[in-house]
């Protein structure tokens, strides 16, 4: 029981990272209608400059506080670039555009730092005991920051004049073109914020893991993605259940031998009921088509 009860924990922080990835990706597919798939490069972005400010300064603290605003910057000039002249364009050649970023991006990093990995030892938070029950501080401190941001993301979204501009430009971009709103200001909004997202999702990311390649973000990606489709991508909170969902199935599949071979096949297989059974995931909202 102990053992099943650390194996749910440590899925839940998983998941936490996994929801703050997705987050990203739901807040771009929901303003911007495009998957942004260089999203999870984002993160490798990030732990690259982590890995750097703190060789440099030994402490972590100014390589995660540089890392936001750098991959903000970086998620801002891929909007510009690459996904701004092709706002006419068909969802196609968006997505390949996307595809194509990523893995310029990866060749860059291996460039640059080389193909091999490179540790990053941020430290350790140390753990919390509740009788035989040990917790890591890291977990609490994922799972309390997903879901700070969730609430943020969705008070702001809701509350704020930019938030509802976000809103406008998701329910008809031209509408709101014609109500005075900068449909590609808002767009590039969309873009940093979830651009901070991943920097955020990679520190934790790299305290699980204190290793970084170019190939970093790739995996975390998919899966994030696939847990945004199962929350319902477009729903700020059902992106948090999905990666919630997706970090503890994967966890739990990993802890039984006989399924810790075939992980992503079970994490996909689910993707695949819940689409069968629900197309616009578990929080998402069917839209109704215009004619």
């Amino acid at each position: 029981m102990l053992d099943f009860i650390t194996t749910f924990i440590n899925g839940l922080n998983l998941g936490g990272i996994y929801a703050l990835i997705a987050l990203g990706y739901t807040m771009v597919y929901g303003i911007a209608k495009m998957l942004n798939f260089a999203h999870g490069d984002i993160i490798m972005v990030g732990g690259y400059t982590i890995m750097v400010f703190f060789s440099m300064t030994g402490l972590p603290v100014v390589g995660v506080l540089c890392a936001i605003p750098l991959c903000v910057v970086v998620g801002i000039v891929i909007e510009k670039v690459a996904y701004k002249p092709l706002r006419g364009a068909s969802p196609l050649a968006v997505l390949i555009t996307a595809i194509g970023v990523s893995y310029l991006l990866q060749s860059l990093a291996q460039m640059i730092f080389g193909p091999g990995q490179q540790m990053v030892e941020l430290g350790d938070m140390g753990t919390i005991s509740l009788g035989s029950l040990k917790i890591k501080v890291e977990t609490i401190v994922t799972l309390l920051a997903a879901t700070l941001i969730m609430v943020c993301l969705t008070l702001f979204v809701h509350k704020t004049k930019a938030g509802k501009a976000m809103l406008a430009v998701a329910e008809d971009r031209d509408a709101a073109r014609l109500m005075g709103i900068n449909v590609n200001a808002i767009i590039t909004l969309t873009f940093a914020i979830g651009s901070a997202l991943a920097a955020v999702a990679g520190v934790f990311y790299i305290l699980g893991s204190p290793a970084v390649y170019p190939t970093l973000g790739a995996l975390p990606g998919i899966r994030a993605f696939t847990a945004a489709v199962i929350g319902g991508i477009g729903s700020i909170p059902g992106a948090m259940v999905g990666g919630l969902l997706l970090g503890i199935i994967e966890c739990i599949c990993g802890a039984v031998p006989a399924l810790s071979q075939y992980t992503i096949a079970v994490e996909f297989a689910l993707l695949i009921v819940i689409l069968l059974v629900k197309p616009s995931g578990i929080l998402g909202k069917k839209k109704r088509e215009k004619v």
